[in-house]
Protein backbone atom coordinates (compact mmCIF):
# COMPACT_ATOMS: atom_id res chain seq x y z
CA UNK A 1 0.00 0.00 0.00
CA UNK A 2 1.25 3.40 -0.84
CA UNK A 3 0.12 6.55 0.47
CA UNK A 4 -0.92 8.90 -1.94
CA UNK A 5 -1.56 12.82 -2.65
CA UNK A 6 -4.02 13.63 -5.16
CA UNK A 7 -3.89 17.66 -6.24
CA UNK A 8 -7.29 18.01 -8.38
CA UNK A 9 -9.71 20.74 -8.44
CA UNK A 10 -12.42 18.75 -10.18
CA UNK A 11 -14.23 17.48 -7.42
CA UNK A 12 -16.16 14.70 -9.70
CA UNK A 13 -12.67 13.56 -10.91
CA UNK A 14 -10.90 13.82 -7.50
CA UNK A 15 -13.75 11.56 -5.97
CA UNK A 16 -13.58 9.32 -8.65
CA UNK A 17 -9.95 9.22 -8.43
CA UNK A 18 -9.94 8.50 -4.93
CA UNK A 19 -12.24 6.02 -4.73
CA UNK A 20 -10.54 3.93 -7.40
CA UNK A 21 -7.31 4.29 -5.44
CA UNK A 22 -8.45 3.15 -2.37
CA UNK A 23 -10.13 0.10 -3.76
CA UNK A 24 -6.77 -0.97 -5.17
CA UNK A 25 -5.25 -0.60 -1.89
CA UNK A 26 -3.75 2.92 -1.65
CA UNK A 27 -4.47 5.47 1.29
CA UNK A 28 -5.01 8.59 -0.61
CA UNK A 29 -5.21 12.65 0.74
CA UNK A 30 -6.20 14.82 -1.37
CA UNK A 31 -5.62 19.04 -2.17
CA UNK A 32 -7.53 21.36 -4.68
CA UNK A 33 -5.08 24.03 -4.88
CA UNK A 34 -1.31 24.18 -5.62
CA UNK A 35 -0.43 25.87 -2.57
CA UNK A 36 -2.42 23.23 -0.24
CA UNK A 37 -1.03 20.56 -1.93
CA UNK A 38 2.85 21.76 -1.67
CA UNK A 39 1.97 22.40 1.81
CA UNK A 40 0.65 18.95 2.20
CA UNK A 41 3.41 16.73 0.41
CA UNK A 42 6.05 18.98 2.56
CA UNK A 43 4.34 18.18 6.00
CA UNK A 44 2.53 14.29 5.21
CA UNK A 45 5.75 12.89 3.47
CA UNK A 46 3.10 10.93 0.88
CA UNK A 47 5.32 8.10 -1.09
CA UNK A 48 4.10 9.77 -4.31
CA UNK A 49 2.18 12.84 -5.41
CA UNK A 50 -0.69 12.79 -8.55
CA UNK A 51 -0.88 16.56 -9.93
CA UNK A 52 -3.16 18.54 -11.91
CA UNK A 53 -1.52 21.46 -14.09
CA UNK A 54 -4.59 23.11 -14.17
CA UNK A 55 -5.09 24.18 -10.80
CA UNK A 56 -6.91 27.26 -9.85
CA UNK A 57 -4.15 28.99 -7.97
CA UNK A 58 -1.42 28.72 -9.25
CA UNK A 59 -0.07 26.55 -12.46
CA UNK A 60 1.26 22.59 -11.74
CA UNK A 61 4.23 23.07 -13.75
CA UNK A 62 5.24 25.62 -10.92
CA UNK A 63 3.96 23.20 -8.49
CA UNK A 64 6.39 20.48 -9.34
CA UNK A 65 9.62 23.04 -9.59
CA UNK A 66 8.69 24.48 -5.91
CA UNK A 67 7.84 20.85 -4.87
CA UNK A 68 11.01 19.37 -6.42
CA UNK A 69 13.30 22.24 -4.45
CA UNK A 70 12.25 20.95 -1.12
CA UNK A 71 11.30 17.32 -1.32
CA UNK A 72 12.53 14.06 -3.72
CA UNK A 73 8.38 12.92 -3.24
CA UNK A 74 8.03 10.78 -6.85
CA UNK A 75 5.63 13.10 -9.14
CA UNK A 76 2.98 11.80 -11.54
CA UNK A 77 1.32 14.64 -13.61
CA UNK A 78 -2.06 13.59 -14.35
CA UNK A 79 -3.82 16.73 -16.82
CA UNK A 80 -5.47 17.09 -20.12
CA UNK A 81 -2.50 19.19 -21.48
CA UNK A 82 -1.64 16.69 -24.22
CA UNK A 83 1.54 19.31 -25.84
CA UNK A 84 5.14 17.87 -26.75
CA UNK A 85 6.56 21.27 -25.23
CA UNK A 86 4.46 21.11 -22.32
CA UNK A 87 5.23 17.38 -21.37
CA UNK A 88 8.90 17.95 -21.89
CA UNK A 89 8.92 21.33 -19.49
CA UNK A 90 6.99 19.07 -16.95
CA UNK A 91 9.50 16.64 -16.70
CA UNK A 92 12.54 19.03 -17.14
CA UNK A 93 10.96 20.64 -13.87
CA UNK A 94 11.25 17.87 -11.97
CA UNK A 95 8.07 15.32 -12.46
CA UNK A 96 8.51 11.70 -12.77
CA UNK A 97 6.24 10.57 -15.60
CA UNK A 98 2.89 12.49 -17.33
CA UNK A 99 -0.66 10.47 -17.69
CA UNK A 100 -3.14 11.94 -20.41
CA UNK A 101 -6.14 12.84 -19.40
CA UNK A 102 -8.83 10.48 -20.23
CA UNK A 103 -7.15 7.58 -18.59
CA UNK A 104 -8.79 4.64 -16.46
CA UNK A 105 -7.53 3.70 -12.63
CA UNK A 106 -5.74 0.67 -13.75
CA UNK A 107 -3.34 3.08 -16.11
CA UNK A 108 -2.81 4.96 -13.21
CA UNK A 109 -2.74 2.24 -10.66
CA UNK A 110 0.50 0.59 -13.02
CA UNK A 111 2.30 4.19 -13.44
CA UNK A 112 2.44 4.30 -9.94
CA UNK A 113 3.47 1.22 -9.02
CA UNK A 114 5.99 1.36 -11.76
CA UNK A 115 7.41 4.59 -10.05
CA UNK A 116 7.39 3.18 -6.98
CA UNK A 117 9.00 0.15 -8.37
CA UNK A 118 12.08 1.80 -9.54
CA UNK A 119 12.91 3.95 -7.08
CA UNK A 120 12.71 1.05 -4.61
CA UNK A 121 14.18 -1.52 -7.02
CA UNK A 122 17.34 0.49 -8.06
CA UNK A 123 20.90 -2.47 -8.04
CA UNK A 124 23.86 -0.83 -6.59
CA UNK A 125 26.09 -3.48 -6.86
CA UNK A 126 26.61 -3.26 -10.26
CA UNK A 127 30.13 -2.84 -11.80
CA UNK A 128 31.60 0.80 -13.73
CA UNK A 129 30.31 0.19 -17.40
CA UNK A 130 32.54 2.06 -19.81
CA UNK A 131 31.94 2.64 -23.28
CA UNK A 132 34.54 4.56 -25.11
CA UNK A 133 35.16 7.91 -22.87
CA UNK A 134 31.92 7.38 -21.05
CA UNK A 135 32.32 5.82 -17.79
CA UNK A 136 28.82 5.29 -15.71
CA UNK A 137 28.77 4.12 -12.40
CA UNK A 138 25.47 2.93 -10.75
CA UNK A 139 26.62 2.13 -7.43
CA UNK A 140 27.04 6.18 -7.38
CA UNK A 141 24.95 7.17 -9.80
CA UNK A 142 28.00 9.02 -11.38
CA UNK A 143 28.42 9.51 -14.88
CA UNK A 144 31.69 10.70 -16.88
CA UNK A 145 32.65 12.04 -20.31
CA UNK A 146 36.32 12.29 -20.82
CA UNK A 147 36.51 13.12 -17.58
CA UNK A 148 34.52 15.36 -17.01
CA UNK A 149 30.98 14.80 -14.88
CA UNK A 150 28.01 14.80 -16.41
CA UNK A 151 24.88 16.30 -14.60
CA UNK A 152 22.42 13.70 -15.56
CA UNK A 153 18.18 13.59 -14.63
CA UNK A 154 17.79 10.64 -12.23
CA UNK A 155 15.71 9.14 -15.60
CA UNK A 156 18.21 9.76 -17.68
CA UNK A 157 20.98 7.90 -15.81
CA UNK A 158 18.88 5.28 -16.15
CA UNK A 159 18.32 5.11 -19.93
CA UNK A 160 22.24 5.47 -19.94
CA UNK A 161 22.84 2.89 -17.91
CA UNK A 162 20.08 0.67 -19.53
CA UNK A 163 21.98 1.57 -22.89
CA UNK A 164 25.23 1.02 -21.66
CA UNK A 165 24.74 -2.08 -20.36
CA UNK A 166 23.82 -3.30 -23.63
CA UNK A 167 26.79 -1.48 -26.18
CA UNK A 168 26.27 -1.83 -29.79
CA UNK A 169 22.77 -3.56 -29.36
CA UNK A 170 19.47 -2.10 -30.40
CA UNK A 171 16.97 -1.64 -28.02
CA UNK A 172 13.54 -0.62 -29.16
CA UNK A 173 11.49 2.45 -27.45
CA UNK A 174 9.59 -0.38 -26.62
CA UNK A 175 11.61 -2.01 -24.79
CA UNK A 176 13.22 0.76 -23.04
CA UNK A 177 9.49 1.71 -22.19
CA UNK A 178 9.08 -1.32 -20.27
CA UNK A 179 12.19 -2.43 -18.95
CA UNK A 180 13.21 1.53 -17.57
CA UNK A 181 9.93 3.28 -17.40
CA UNK A 182 8.49 -0.21 -16.35
CA UNK A 183 5.45 0.68 -18.40
CA UNK A 184 3.43 -0.30 -21.11
CA UNK A 185 4.23 1.69 -24.28
CA UNK A 186 1.99 3.75 -26.08
CA UNK A 187 2.42 5.36 -29.58
CA UNK A 188 1.72 8.52 -28.23
CA UNK A 189 3.87 8.64 -25.23
CA UNK A 190 6.67 11.05 -26.15
CA UNK A 191 8.57 10.28 -22.82
CA UNK A 192 11.67 8.11 -24.51
CA UNK A 193 12.09 10.64 -27.19
CA UNK A 194 12.29 13.68 -24.75
CA UNK A 195 14.91 11.67 -22.61
CA UNK A 196 16.84 10.81 -25.47
CA UNK A 197 16.66 14.19 -26.78
CA UNK A 198 18.15 15.47 -23.18
CA UNK A 199 20.65 12.74 -22.98
CA UNK A 200 21.89 13.66 -26.63
CA UNK A 201 22.40 17.52 -25.78
CA UNK A 202 24.54 16.58 -22.96
CA UNK A 203 26.69 14.12 -24.84
CA UNK A 204 27.27 17.03 -26.54
CA UNK A 205 25.59 15.45 -29.75
CA UNK A 206 22.13 15.54 -31.84
CA UNK A 207 20.08 13.15 -33.30
CA UNK A 208 21.33 14.86 -36.85
CA UNK A 209 24.95 14.11 -35.38
CA UNK A 210 24.83 11.09 -33.49
CA UNK A 211 28.37 9.80 -31.75
CA UNK A 212 27.07 7.67 -28.87
CA UNK A 213 23.41 7.40 -29.13
CA UNK A 214 22.77 5.84 -32.80
CA UNK A 215 18.89 5.81 -34.30
CA UNK A 216 18.07 2.24 -36.22
CA UNK A 217 15.29 3.58 -38.27
CA UNK A 218 11.96 1.85 -37.11
CA UNK A 219 13.79 -0.58 -34.69
CA UNK A 220 15.28 1.57 -31.90
CA UNK A 221 18.56 2.83 -30.40
CA UNK A 222 21.53 1.33 -29.39
CA UNK A 223 24.72 3.24 -27.61
CA UNK A 224 28.35 2.94 -29.76
CA UNK A 225 31.82 3.80 -29.05
CA UNK A 226 32.38 6.75 -31.60
CA UNK A 227 35.98 5.26 -31.90
CA UNK A 228 34.84 1.76 -33.69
Amino acid sequence: MAQLLLVEDDAAVRSALMRALTERGHAVTSAVTGMSGLHRAVEDRPDLVILDLGLPDIDGHEVVRMLRAVSPVPIIVATARDDEQEIARVLDAGADDYLVKPFGAVQLDARIRAVLRRLQGEDDASQPLVVGELRIDPRSRHVTLAGRPLDLRPKEFDLLCYLAARPDQVVSKRELMTQVWQLPYGGADKTVDVHLSWLRNKLGESAQQPRYIRAVRGVGVKLVDPAT
